[in-house]
């Protein structure tokens, strides 16, 4: 499928994109700012339609400060129940168009209370407790290497840049460890109260396989999450897939203005 995802980007796509930027649920409208953009359904280069509130499922290509960037408006869950192998064949068919940098973003809840809703953290490190990965099966050392080496899965340089902006620009950026469950329910206290044990500092539903199949395919890696929520055992109030999204738009316009500095840069 990895050729066939190739031949279809390049029939559509009329530049040739350095970086993919991956948008969480309710981050959507971080592709609003692009420039000279053109919208691709999912459909159209022959991928499943997103099936979650809070992705729209389509490419937005466009222009983002220096670079020519490629959005996905939607990503794709394990819990929808799609094979981690479809994520592996996307993120290296856009390697091989010439993307050689991933931006990916989320929703997630924060096992730490003095990270509330609302803040953004730079992730610098994940954990996998998802119990799936995406380069299980038959491997092509053309796509990327049987064993990929994980120890900076998240690149420094790049981590290093967006903090100084931060500081520039005066908001404020936490950094932890992201951790992923398979979902769909939202975790329990005593799950919560393990991840912490373990070094996490946010949980959430995604994230990990795109980054496995980035760093497999040769590109740098930045990953941001937006804490939409404290978890269980943390707060009293229930968690909602609502408040997920409502917590997400709210956050997003500082993620917006962080990454369109970072954006500013070659």
């Amino acid at each position: 499928m990895i050729e066939q995802y190739v031949k279809t980007l390049k029939k559509h796509l009329a530049g040739r994109p350095d970086t993919l930027l991956i948008l969480g649920s309710g981050l959507g409208a971080l592709a609003d700012g692009m420039q000279d953009s053109m919208i691709i359904p999912y459909e159209k280069i022959g991928l499943p339609s997103a099936g979650v509130a809070g992705h729209k499922g389509q490419l937005v290509v466009g222009r983002l400060g220096k670079h020519e960037v490629v959005c996905m408006q939607g990503r794709f869950h394990l819990y929808e129940g799609h094979p981690p192998r479809l994520i592996k064949e996307i993120i290296c068919a856009f390697a091989q168009i010439g993307v050689q940098n991933l931006i990916v973003t989320n929703a997630a809840g924060s096992l730490k209370k003095e990270m509330p809703a609302g803040s953004l953290m730079l992730i610098t490190d994940h954990i996998n407790l998802s119990g799936q990965n995406p380069l299980i099966g038959a491997n092509d050392e053309k796509d990327g290497p049987r064993f990929p080496d994980m120890s900076e899965a998240y690149d420094l340089k790049c981590r290093n840049r967006l903090k100084s902006i931060a500081d520039k620009c005066g908001i404020k950026l936490d950094e932890g460890v992201y951790l992923m469950v398979s979902g769909p329910n939202f975790e329990t206290a005593a799950e919560i109260k393990a991840f912490r044990t373990l070094g996490a500092d946010a949980v959430g539903m995604s994230t990990v396989p795109e980054v496995i199949s980035a760093v497999y395919a040769g590109m740098k890696v930045l990953g941001v999450s937006v804490i939409t929520n404290l978890g269980a055992g943390l707060q009293k109030a229930r968690q909602t897939h609502r408040e997920t999204l409502a917590q997400a738009a709210a956050a997003a316009e500082n993620l917006k203005k962080l990454l369109e500095f970072y954006m500013e840069e070659e």
